[in-house]
């Protein structure tokens, strides 16, 4: 991802009063009032795992360096598919010819998992699964591919823990995962290759112009991404505002009224230039983006971003946890 600077900005039962005629020689029992939590169906949520979640971040991280075409890449799409398919038929990897900044020819891979796909009535959830190629943050080995536990790994162990969850038990309405290669290709700042125009995102680009269903249009999404730090806080992006203004307050609402407004805070922040940009421009898709969003570094992201510091010690279950068990009681209450 990359910052390209600011953007502007059954129901409730109304009981009606009714007069209440006596009649002589005649006796009614009062009628029980019913309360409107009688009314209403409560939902259960399932508690969301973050141990399991971590155990998700962690078996990614085995792999290596993820960046786009290496070894650790190949590996790591095997597992995702393998583990999708665990919880649920319906995945999909939808492959694509990409040349990068730097003129190197690749095949894409996203990687997508349905949940009720016969369900018109669909949200879709997003992260992207690569990583940094380059360490272009650090003071040292810059050249070589970072581990990514955070920024890549954290979002896709959000969304692996959520598909097991929903196999157990099913919401109530259909929803895609979708995993997003080649987000983190992009054309560094020093590149001395000629600038080429969006050359990050490349997974959801390809995506966004060739959706995996025909005619596909999810009431709105949401993207994950750098979800994993120690005490990572979560505002209100630019694009998302712009774009998606209601399902950010629905999502940061639904946050706070669990608990977990340490982390998502009603602060408006900078638009971010990330998956979910291409996903509301060339997609039509209402989509928020969940990333982290640190006053107090040069780039306002995690302080170890793009560097060689992203590894399982810049994981922690808490976090996990507050994103997590929001976007499950978002999605179960849909």
């Amino acid at each position: 991802m990359e910052v390209v600077g600011k953007l502007t900005n059954n129901s409730m039962l109304r009981y009606c009063l009714l007069l209440s005629f006596l009649f002589v020689g005649c006796s009614t029992e009062p009628k029980k009032k019913t309360s409107k939590k009688e009314e209403k169906k409560q939902i259960i949520v399932p508690t969301f795992n973050s141990d399991s979640a971590y155990h998700f971040v962690q078996k990614q991280v085995d792999f290596g360096p993820r960046a786009l075409g290496s070894k650790g890449s190949k590996e790591c799409a095997v597992f995702l598919k393998k583990t999708l398919i665990k919880y649920t038929p319906n995945v999909f990897v939808q492959e694509a010819p990409v040349t990068t900044y730097d003129n190197k020819k690749h095949i894409l891979k996203n990687i997508i998992a349905s949940f009720s796909p016969d369900k018109k009535n669909r949200i879709v959830l997003m992260a992207h699964w690569d990583t940094r190629p380059i360490a272009d943050y650090d003071t040292e080995r810059k050249t070589e591919p970072i581990l990514g536990a955070n920024d890549g790994g954290s979002g896709v162990a959000v969304l692996l823990e959520l598909a097991r969850q929903f196999s157990v038990k099913e919401p109530a309405i259909g929803i895609d995962i979708v995993l997003f290669d080649a987000e983190d290709y992009g054309q560094p700042e020093n590149s001395s290759f000629p600038i080429m125009e969006d050359s990050w995102c490349l997974g959801s680009q390809y995506w966004a112009k060739n959706p995996h269903v025909k005619n596909y249009y999810p009431r709105y999404g949401i993207l994950l991404d750098m979800v994993g730090a120690e005490n990572a806080t979560f505002t209100h992006e630019g694009v998302s505002r712009y774009y998606a203004n209601n399902v950010l307050q629905k999502v940061w609402r639904q946050a706070h009224k669990l608990g977990f407004g340490n982390y998502f805070l009603f602060q408006d922040s900078k638009q971010i230039l990330d998956d979910h940009y291409y996903v509301n421009i060339i997609a039509n898709i209402p989509t928020i983006d969940i990333i982290e969003f640190d006053p107090s570094t040069e780039t306002n992201f995690n302080k170890h971003w793009h560097t060689h510091k992203d590894d399982m010690n810049n994981i922690d279950k808490k976090t996990l946890m507050a994103v997590g068990q929001t976007l499950m009681h978002v999605i179960y209450n849909e």
